[in-house]
């Protein structure tokens, strides 16, 4: 059986800055699995548009594909524009949609990562509150994970962590930076949980400017694009499986 196609599917966005951070986290995961051929679409602003490269992939001959959100949690989009987007395939192709990439012990990695090429290091942490800060949503599921997420993050040394949203749901980065000062940190850092640089990552940042660090998007971190291969070898296995029964 011919390995499947990984559609890497983005939300896209008007800043410039959002693609060519996806892009560079897509090379990343093609360096990483050389001979899987990875391709990109996006849902809305940026080109080319998920139903074209679908479109193009069976134009070519292709019959299986891997579509795997570029999402760290299971919200709206995960829930409704992709599966939406997806069903409008051309009817030869086999969709396997693979899990969105959150929560996942490496991104906790990709997150300190980050952290200590800002300025952090280990010795730090237990001294150190962090700000756990996501674009927000209105779905309560995805707001009890990132929930989830602090309270495992907090485990692993650091003196605290606060989720803090920066859309839809609070509390915001800067409610979170103050309870942090209050709780009696010595230091205050804030870890962006996004992939890609945009409107609601700025809006972080600003909201960052009472703490004492400020971690950039995970973008394409090694853990991040290793994430994505877990997740489409998660949804491959099955079809693998059943080739060789």
């Amino acid at each position: 059986m011919r390995e499947p196609v990984l559609l890497v599917v983005a939300h896209g966005s008007r800043d410039p800055r959002h693609a060519a951070t996806v892009h560079a986290l897509v090379r990343r995961v093609r360096s990483l699995r050389p001979g899987l051929r990875v391709e990109t679409g996006f849902l809305d602003f940026d080109v080319p548009s998920v139903r074209g490269v679908l479109e193009s992939l069976d134009a070519q001959g292709v019959r299986d594909v891997v579509a795997l959100p570029l999402l760290l949690t299971r919200a709206f989009h995960a829930k409704a524009d992709i599966p939406a987007v997806l069903a409008q395939a051309p009817p030869r192709l086999r969709i396997h949609r693979a899990d969105v990439l959150g929560p996942s012990p490496l991104l906790l990695t990709a997150l300190e990562r980050r952290l200590y090429e800002a300025g952090l290091t280990p010795a730090d942490k237990s001294s150190t509150g962090v700000v756990l800060a996501s674009a927000g949503s209105t779905d309560p599921e995805a707001i009890a994970v990132i929930a989830d997420i602090a309270r495992e993050w907090r485990h692993t040394g650091w003196r605290a962590v606060r989720p803090a949203f920066a859309s839809a749901s609070p509390p915001r980065t800067e409610d979170a930076v103050r309870d942090l000062r209050a709780l009696g940190c010595g230091r205050v850092a804030v870890a962006r949980y996004v992939l890609a640089p945009g409107r609601l990552p700025d809006r972080i940042a600003r909201g960052a400017a009472g703490a004492d660090v400020l971690a950039d998007v995970l973008g394409p971190a090694p853990e991040v694009a290793r994430v994505l291969l877990e997740r489409y070898d998660g949804a491959r296995m099955p079809l693998a499986a059943a080739a060789s029964a």
